[in-house]
């Protein structure tokens, strides 16, 4: 009875969700109706949260009549790849995603009651009619409620072992906060086109929110290339893969989109850019959805395969994003920027960034749609772009990005006179020869790519330094969030620049007892030994190093799917990781074994959540809670005063 609980409260949920699309735009033209959008917000997310619960303690509780549960889990499993189970397929993943949607929702509901009602209305009234559109798909296409009756399973199938994972409680709940919480901006400038206020004011309201959903995207992001790099026993964190591609492309699009908003509050230009950018982001994310669950890819992250999900997902795709450009393409020519600027002021160096990321978008996602655009030209015949392509043209724009990145503090709005960039010049002489100077120290060899790594990233690091000390004493976090977030890039491109010019594999066939070396360092097979764990068993291969280093890699084997599992031996390190993978047992009792030397591979991730931490520090700026104070004053001084109206 309890799994039928869960379902009547997503048809409630849905049903409020469709409330407040209807109760959100009457708002926008009537306040009065404002105290009900709040009450079906928090509705919502009451009654998803029921529904999700619901789902946990099914799988927590090994309720096989359930079959997503039968599907996905095992009695054997622990109990937190249980709750993490929950999220592990289709079904479920996405009851997760329409959570963090009416989450997202009753945050605006409550938190924006000190915006105007016509923009808070109009962008409730999106928010709830994408809701309901997500719980409709849920409940038509993707319920994670069916029961198996009369005759539930003795037991379930087993959860994938790749998914057993503390990655899978982490990566998709930030990585689904980040893509949802994009719609907030959607919602936003969906709103101010059809109230024709595209103004300072609405991109100091839209701006914290798109800040916070970077992050989360930004955090979920790196997780999975974490996740990937440990979990899958090759040694690489990015791959280029399809839906990689579908997470980093609305990251693009969001991260010129901040910086976009920036342009748009402080100077009142880029208001139609910046409006573009707010549909786009959202619209990438819809599109990565779409990628992952209509069955037009096989991949490892792929979650569906049914044709039908993807028709019902083209949809929700055609409608939201088909409607919100035609909304732009009617409002767009009637909204103009003023603001002018000269020389090279920020005004232009922002430009620079967001024609760069853009550019780098339109590469990627070039990349991930042509070989689906050519499997469905030719009838089936499979093309595939790999990271070949994306390395060559990519990497290069991500130089240059760093390269407007290092000069970007010192400028000035309107124009910036050029001796302020003589410094600058100097700091990117220095920093060109610790460019050339840290490749031939740490690694004896000068590689063109580490070293335009290496020099343009702490180009923007120093540059940054000299800047915060200009600063002191008046330093915001507004500056603060965004100086560790452009910090967290140089890091990362400095990481990547290391570890894809100089890592080093090498493949053995090795026994136990004998040792083999890779750059200085000799492994030796130490023991082989049998371990269980709570619903696997594995072989464990002990491996030393002559520098007092242990490694344990293993092959599990997991009977209730009767699967097999590589998981690596890392020893992680700040400047190196060394990385062992166990491969198979060869018929004279030897092993295949791979081996790893990683230098900076840590930065990458390092960069990525000194960048997330960058967007959170940003929103906690006070500016954005004045919002508030300001709005009060004005109704303040709005009201006729007693002395006025007694007469």
């Amino acid at each position: 009875m309890i799994v039928e609980i869960g379902h009547f409260a997503a048809i409630l949920a849905l049903l409020m969700a469709a409330g407040l699309a209807g109760a959100g735009f009457l708002a926008a033209a009537n306040p009065a109706w404002r105290g009900l959008t709040q009450a079906l917000a928090l509705g919502q997310l009451a009654f998803v949260a029921l529904s999700f619960a619901v789902l946990v303690a099914a799988f927590v509780g090994n309720d096989f009549s359930v079959a997503y549960v039968a599907q996905n889990s095992n009695s054997a499993l622990p109990w937190h790849y249980r709750v993490s189970a929950t999220w592990g397929a289709h079904e479920g993943s996405f009851l997760l995603w329409t959570l963090i949607a009416a989450g997202w929702t009753a945050a605006v509901s409550v938190a924006g009651r000190q915006l105007p009602s016509e923009v808070h209305g109009r962008a409730l009234g999106v928010l709830g009619a994408l809701n309901a559109a997500f719980l409709l798909f849920l409940l038509s296409a993707s319920n994670p409620f069916e029961r198996l009756l009369p005759a539930p399973p003795a037991d379930g199938a087993d959860l994938n072992p790749l998914l057993q994972d503390f990655g899978l409680i982490v990566h998709p709940p930030l990585l689904y906060t980040g893509y949802v919480g994009l719609a907030v901006a959607f919602a936003f400038a969906a709103a101010a086109l059809l109230a024709g206020r595209l103004d300072a004011a609405w991109a100091r309201w839209t701006r914290p929110w798109t800040n916070a959903a970077w992050a989360f995207l930004t955090c979920g992001i790196a997780l999975g290339s974490w996740w990937a790099y440990y979990e899958l026993g090759w040694g690489g964190w990015w791959f280029w893969d399809p839906v990689e591609n579908a997470s980093f492309m609305p990251w693009l699009a969001a991260t010129a989109l901040i910086h976009s908003l920036a342009v748009t509050e402080k100077r009142g230009a880029f208001k139609a850019w910046t409006a573009f950018l707010a549909l786009t982001a959202f619209s990438l994310a819809l599109l990565g959805a779409f990628i992952v669950r209509s069955g037009v890819l096989t991949s490892v992250h792929a979650f569906a395969t049914d044709p039908e999900r993807g028709v019902f997902l083209l949809i929700i795709l055609a409608l939201a994003v088909g409607g919100a450009f035609a909304l732009y393409a009617l409002r767009a020519p009637s909204i103009g920027s003023r603001a002018t600027y000269d020389g090279v002021s920020r005004e232009l160096l922002l430009l620079a960034n967001n024609a760069i990321l853009t550019l780098a978008l339109a590469v990627v996602l070039l990349g991930t749609l042509y070989p689906l655009a050519y499997e469905a030209a030719t009838g089936g015949d499979k093309i595939s772009v790999g990271p070949p392509y994306f390395n060559r043209v990519f990497v290069p724009l991500m130089l240059l990005l760093a390269a407007c990145l290092a000069i970007a503090p010192i400028s000035r709005w309107k124009r910036t006179p050029l001796k302020l960039f003589q410094k600058a010049g100097w700091m990117l002489l220095a920093a060109a020869a610790i460019g050339l100077a840290a490749p031939l120290v740490f690694a004896g060899a000068l590689k063109a790519g580490a070293a335009a790594a290496a020099a343009l990233g702490t180009w923007v690091a120093v540059v940054l330094a000299a800047d915060c000390w200009r600063r002191r004493g008046a330093l915001t976090r507004s500056y603060l969030g965004m100086a560790m977030a452009h910090l967290g890039f140089a890091v990362s491109l400095v990481g990547i620049g290391a570890t894809s010019q100089f890592s080093s594999a090498l493949d053995a066939r090795l026994a136990v007892g004998e040792a083999v070396e890779l750059n200085g360092v000799t492994y030796r097979f130490a023991s082989l030994s049998q371990v269980d764990g709570p619903n696997y068993t594995a072989e464990r291969g002990t491996f030393t190093t002559d520098a007092g280093v242990t490694l344990h890699a293993e092959k599990r084997y997991y009977a209730a799917s009767g699967q097999v599992m590589t998981e690596a031996g890392i020893a992680a390190g700040f400047l190196r990781d060394l990385y062992v993978t166990l491969g198979e047992r060869l018929p004279d009792g030897s092993w295949a074994v791979r081996l790893n030397d990683k230098p900076l591979v840590r930065w990458v991730w390092l960069g990525a959540l000194l960048m997330a931490g960058g967007g959170i520090l940003a929103v906690m700026d006070p500016r954005y809670r004045r919002v508030r104070v300001r709005r009060r004053s004005a109704d303040a001084a709005a009201m006729p005063h007693p002395a006025q109206s007694s007469g």
